[in-house]
């Protein structure tokens, strides 16, 4: 073995461009214009081999000698120490691409499509609630069909919807890997769908009071209170509870509520005509408004998204607040002629194909409002609650 550190730190620091040799196959070699660079000269299986260890400005010829003997002793052991760096650099590179890390930057990527930039946290808690505590720690490139069917069969038949969701992120999610180049299993969701069958789960729809007895409990609602009030909005409107609860004073356009597409389920602009009886409700909500929302909680914010299904509970009620968008619309199919396509609009749902919707230009406003107005006499115990509507407003 040839004498080693025969370099100096002055040598080093002082040595004039040129190549210089520290012993063990260890070179500096510094350039005309400056710069030094590291390298250690190997021979494996009877070829040389060159390997950059790095420049003298951030490798000092301490840490250039450490590094020399590390790479040597590879060498001893019948290994190119060149590809030997490299396959610690991929294995490196595999261990930060876990399946957390990918989920996390797959968020990011997709969050202006989500409602609110996902700040509800829907897109991600199926995967933060079920997924990543159990793997992902795991490198993407690993984690295949056994590891997604034994992280999910414990909801699968009891929390199904959960469970699809969770499913479906995680597609997303090992495409957002494939996109960056990564060896990922494409299939893998769909090899883990046919390992754990079918769901045994059955849906079960919100519990609704029917439309005959929705004026019953529409005239309980007597009181003054942010909660009735709130409860009464929500079924002469048809809105969803979040839409009423977060209800402000800068949404309302004349006799037509008009909720931003950022507080939508639909991600779209929504436009509520407000009846009468509506109207008389907002106003009694005024005197409870603080920042501009007309149902505040007493603390700080709004009410939460509870407080009316613990009202309904409370009474005894099987049903839920959001049940009674299935009460006015079953009172739209039974009671009356209302064209499916108005009966949706109100509700906010999208009706047709893709191509249909794109020439209909409509919301069915004028229409609504006619609907709305008979649905608010039906609840309240107004006029010819009990005839057919026959709903012949403009096309």
């Amino acid at each position: 073995m040839p004498a080693l550190h025969k370099l100096t730190a002055i040598k080093v620091k002082s040595a004039l461009p040129g190549k210089y040799s520290d012993g063990g196959g260890l070179w500096l070699f510094k350039r005309p214009d400056g710069g030094a660079q590291w390298v250690l000269r190997v021979s494996v299986h009877g070829r040389r081999r060159e390997m950059g260890l790095g420049a003298l400005t951030s490798v000092t010829l301490k840490e250039a000698r450490k590094q020399a003997e590390k790479w040597r002793t590879v060498v001893r052991q019948g290994k190119d120490p060149i590809k030997e760096r490299a396959r610690q650099h991929r294995e490196a590179a595999r261990a930060d691409h876990t399946l957390r890390m990918i989920a996390e930057e797959a968020f990011e990527a997709r969050k202006a499509q989500l409602k609110g930039d996902g700040k509800a946290g829907r897109w991600f808690s199926p995967l933060d609630l079920h997924v990543l505590p159990k793997i992902g720690r795991v490198p993407i490139e690993e984690i295949d069909q056994q590891d997604i069917k034994n992280v999910l069969a414990p909801i699968w038949h009891t929390k199904s919807e959960t469970a699809s969701k969770a499913m479906n992120r995680l597609g997303l999610v090992i495409r957002h890997a494939a996109a960056m180049g990564l060896d990922v299993d494409m299939q893998a969701t769909e090899k883990a769908k046919a390992l754990l069958g079918k769901s045994r789960h059955t849906v079960k729809h919100i519990p609704s009071i029917p439309w005959p007895e929705v004026p019953a409990f529409y005239k309980s609602l007597a009181d003054n209170t942010i909660t009735h009030l709130a409860l009464r909005l929500l079924i002469l409107t048809a809105a969803r509870a979040g839409e009423v609860r977060f209800f402000h004073e800068r949404e309302l356009d004349g006799d037509t509520w008009v909720i931003p597409a950022n507080r939508t389920k639909t991600g779209k602009e929504h436009r509520v005509p407000l009846s009468g009886e509506a109207l008389q409700v907002i106003e009694r909500a005024r005197s409870h408004k603080r920042d501009g929302f007309f149902f505040p909680s007493v603390r700080k914010g709004v009410i939460s998204d509870a407080t009316m299904s613990r009202y309904m509970q409370r009474r005894g009620l099987e049903a839920r607040p959001h049940g009674f968008r299935s009460s006015f619309r079953t009172w739209c199919a039974e009671a009356t002629d209302t064209p499916r396509e108005v009966a949706e609009a109100a509700l906010a749902h999208s009706t047709g194909g893709k191509v249909e919707r794109t020439y209909r230009r409509t919301d069915f406003l004028d229409r609504r409002r006619f609907l709305m107005n008979r649905w608010a006499d039906h609840v309240s115990g107004g006029a010819n609650t009990d005839k057919v509507v026959q709903l012949r407003g403009r096309a």
